[in-house]
């Protein structure tokens, strides 16, 4: 039966929050530690010859200065490894320069002003390659095409077709910019390796550890308790920690490093730059048959992030026939890696476009042509879709957004001063993947109550969602709740992304709540005692009890445990052996046009979500909102760019990368179907933090060109492509 609605709740962590009681990973402070600072390269490839430390080993405070020389040779991928397992260790300090930024030395101090000063002290020579490739269009540039998805024959379905749109979209390389930037601070004493990072993948930093620095896993320990922010960047092992935790080893005392956001630009991973080539037919009567599609992407020479730009546009609106490549085109840059809504994000912004386009082009108004679309099977795997409850977003966005107001010609929509207005709609969808999961419940007679579990908090509210679901079914004092996450030392830790977090923890909370509620009824043996779980221990005189469970997702085998407690992956989704799912939203965005500076305002965007059963409607109208903001930025603001002669970036902070701010946003409307998935969980709940992102930036484009008739298929769209 499904799971009734949740009622609202406040945040679980918000108390604590507002009166800086907790506690960031950056934050952390030990005795007699000492502090890192980086050196970066200045060349974008090449090799170190030498690295001259005699001034920096000068200054007052500096104790050591680490170099290739005090890094082994990485641990190789066992022999047949395939997945993440094969991937190599992620680069320590190393002589041979990949890109612009990339480590030659670290500085460690008694101060962070004497390893700041130490590190700008340190002098490096090198020998530079005679070439480089900064740019995806660039000399040298190598381009490796992806495996394809295909379904049907779209050559011949486009053959037929009665009308054919055509265009190309490009989407620019973006970086994300948590508050909290990149920060580790590593323990070594007896025996053992204890790391404390801003990671949202404590047990894929564990095990990249191990291979860095050839140890056993065993003795390694990661702790990530609460993250400022994390979108993705903090998802992958980052170079930092092998580097902090070697200077901790070698030395003996604890060593922090809080990396700079301008090293951040250039050493953690980002939205790579993509572009886009769609062709979409369609019949006599409207009806789209077709659909070609191919992707690139920049890359890095060793880089594996995938270009998987059709992971849930071929199951958007029910086309059969659909063909999809993509492909990698590698370059001298570090390697890009997952931002939020990584492949949908960008995919819709161009995908959405060419069917505003078509939808135009056939005189259809873009609502009802997409509600035209609506899809029950997964066109790849031939799977029925669990639940889609897209067009009842896209109706109910309508009607709360005015869209009957619209007049349908582009530039007709005029205020009295000028000003352009635009309505504009896009849609989106997001893989529902969840993963394997093991928990860890203690409920105690002294009314505290302990609970440890795979998950991590970033800001989205886990912690929230898993107290609203774990309150719900045991009778127990919400005060002396303790939420234990993102800590190996614990219970294994799936890396949190791709909006699986939620899906993947209720599960575990609906097995480990029903093993509790068993024990209890054990222990009583018949007996009936009045009071929460609190009481009933305390008055058979039972201090605790303690269950553990594991959990899969549906279909997967147990094997998956062994994934989760090596590395942390252990997904499944979002094609399961009888089903696909996704979650999906509808953005409905108004944007005015300024007659004379044309700079683009968004007073208002309305969003309808369908994330099955929302278990916090407090969190989950955040995060909608969140990704609404980004994607604002995303397609009037955000750019990271390169200067081609020298390699690196060249705004690489947040005075020169230009986000939102509060004067740029309007009202965020947020709305949910909530209707329960009936297969992925006993909840029905599926994913939210990503697919809040997906299709907004293509509304606001649509908008624009509803606004002004001018089609701009590239973001971000500024003042000077509206002059």
């Amino acid at each position: 039966m499904p799971a009734a609605p949740f009622a609202e709740r406040a945040r679980f962590d918000a108390r604590d929050k507002v009166l800086g009681r907790t506690q960031f990973t950056a934050d952390i402070q030990l005795p007699d530690m000492l502090y890192a600072m980086s050196v970066p390269a200045t060349i974008a490839k090449g090799r170190v010859r030498s690295v001259a430390i005699d001034e920096a080993m000068k200054i007052p405070g500096v104790v050591r200065v680490l170099t290739a020389k005090d890094f082994l040779a990485p641990i190789p991928p066992p022999r047949g490894a395939t997945g993440m397992a094969a991937a190599p260790a992620v680069p320590t300090i190393v002589p041979d320069i990949a890109y612009r930024g990339a480590p030659v030395a670290l500085v460690l101090a008694e101060s962070i002003e004497a390893a700041v000063q130490g590190a700008e002290a340190i002098q490096a020579t090198y020998a530079p390659s005679a070439s480089f490739s900064p740019l995806i269009t660039s000399e040298g540039a190598a381009r490796e095409p992806s495996e394809p998805v295909k379904a049907g024959n779209a050559a011949e379905a486009m053959a037929r077709a009665a009308t054919i749109v055509e265009a190309e979209y490009e989407c620019p390389a973006q970086h994300h910019n948590p508050i909290e930037t990149l920060s580790t601070t590593a323990v070594w004493s007896g025996g053992r390796l204890t790391i404390y990072e801003a990671t949202q993948g404590a047990q894929v930093v564990k095990a990249n550890a191990a291979k860095s620095l050839a140890l056993d896993p065993a003795i390694i320990d990661v702790k990530s308790s609460y993250i400022g922010g994390g979108f993705g960047q903090k998802g992958t092992a980052q170079r930092q920690t092998a580097l902090v935790a070697r200077a901790a080893m070698l030395t003996g005392r604890p060593v922090k490093l809080v990396m700079p956001r301008g090293q951040v630009f250039h050493n953690a991973t980002f939205r790579p730059l993509s572009r886009h080539k769609i062709r979409i037919g369609a019949d006599a009567s409207g009806k789209m048959v077709a659909i070609e599609y191919d992707a690139d992407h920049q890359q890095s020479r060793g880089g594996q992030f995938p270009p998987q730009y059709h992971e849930s546009q071929p199951q958007m609106y029910g086309v059969a026939d659909y063909d999809g490549t993509t492909a990698n085109v590698r370059i001298d840059t570090q390697a890009p890696g997952y931002m939020r809504a990584p492949h949908p994000h960008p995919a819709s912004f161009a995908f959405e476009g060419v069917v505003d386009e078509l939808a135009y082009k056939l005189g259809k108004d873009p609502v009802a042509f997409r509600l035209a679309h609506d899809a029950k099977v997964d066109p790849v795997s031939g799977h029925p879709l669990s639940s889609r409850f897209l067009n009842e977003c896209i109706a109910q966005g309508a009607e709360r957004f005015g869209w009957s107001r619209r007049s349908q010609a582009p530039g007709s929509m005029v205020l009295a001063d000028g000003t352009q207005v635009g309505f504009g709609v896009a849609c989106g969808a997001y893989p529902a993947i969840t993963s394997a999961n093991i928990a860890r419940l203690r409920v105690s007679a002294d009314g505290s109550t302990r609970f440890a579990v795979s998950a991590h908090e970033m800001g989205q509210g886990i912690r929230t969602v898993i107290a609203q679901a774990l309150l719900r079914q045991l009778d127990i004092d919400p005060a002396k709740l303790d939420l234990q996450i993102g800590d190996t030392s614990l219970v294994p830790q799936h890396l949190t992304a791709g909006s699986w977090g939620t899906a993947s923890v209720l599960p575990a909370i609906d097995a480990v709540a029903a093993k509790m509620k068993a024990a209890i009824e054990e222990l009583l043996a018949g007996r009936q005692i009045d009071g929460n779980l609190h009481r009933k221990l305390a008055t058979v005189r039972r201090p605790y009890i303690e269950v553990e469970v594991s959990t899969l997702a549906p279909g997967q085998e147990e094997r998956a445990l062994l994934g989760l407690r090596a590395a942390g992956y252990a997904l499944a989704g979002p094609e399961y052996p009888a089903f696909t799912t996704f979650s999906y939203i509808a953005h409905f965005a108004e944007v005015h046009v300024e007659p004379r500076t044309r700079r683009v305002r968004v007073p208002r965007v309305v969003s309808i979500a369908d994330c099955g059963r929302v278990v916090s409607l407090r969190t989950a109208v955040s995060q909608v909102r969140g990704g609404v903001v980004w994607a604002i930025g995303s397609a009037l603001r955000e750019e990271t760019e390169v200067d081609p002669r020298f390699g690196g970036w060249l705004n690489n902070d947040l005075a020169d990368y230009v986000v939102p701010v509060n004067a740029d946003i309007g009202d965020i409307d947020v709305s949910f179907i909530d209707r329960p998935d009936p297969l992925l969980n006993a909840t029905g709940s599926k994913g939210l933090g990503e697919v809040a992102m997906v299709g907004a930036a293509g509304a606001v484009a649509n908008a624009i060109y509803h606004a002004t008739g001018r089609r701009l298929r590239r973001m971000p769209i500024r003042i000077e492509h509206l002059l």
